[in-house]
């Protein structure tokens, strides 16, 4: 399999579990707190989930762009949404140090992205 090809398909998936833990968020959490925790992972991984599909358009479109940009979007998710999922289902509390990394790996995927769109106006001039 392709790398491109594995990371789209783990995007979907990342879209799906962003579907169900919102689900569970909103009509199976019993605390307010571990609902508000898997509503916020839940928005975060749906947003990236779809971050990667506008990658693969900037690729498509020509942006000379690795698997980087994706990379860095889908291991946030893992840190930032599932140490917020891991906190609602009750992690310790030192779980919550995990989240910036994730956060951080989101605004690198960011600057990425859009660094690597660039590329695509640049060889079109």
């Amino acid at each position: 399999m392709r790398g491109s090809a594995l990371v789209i398909r783990l995007a979907a998936l990342s879209g799906f579990l962003a579907v169900a833990f919102g689900a569970f968020a909103a009509h199976g959490a019993k605390d307010a707190r571990a609902a508000e925790l898997l509503h916020t992972g839940s928005l975060y991984q749906m947003t990236h989930a779809l971050a990667v599909f506008g990658w693969l358009a900037v690729r498509k479109a020509g942006g000379k762009t690795g698997l980087a940009t994706p990379a860095l979007f889908l291991v946030g998710t893992l840190l930032f949404s599932g140490s917020l999922y891991a906190l609602a289902f009750g992690a310790p509390r030192l779980m919550g140090m995990v989240t910036p990394f994730g956060g951080l790996c989101f605004l690198a995927g960011w600057l990425l992205l859009a660094w690597r769109a660039g590329t695509i106006a640049e060889d079109q001039a």
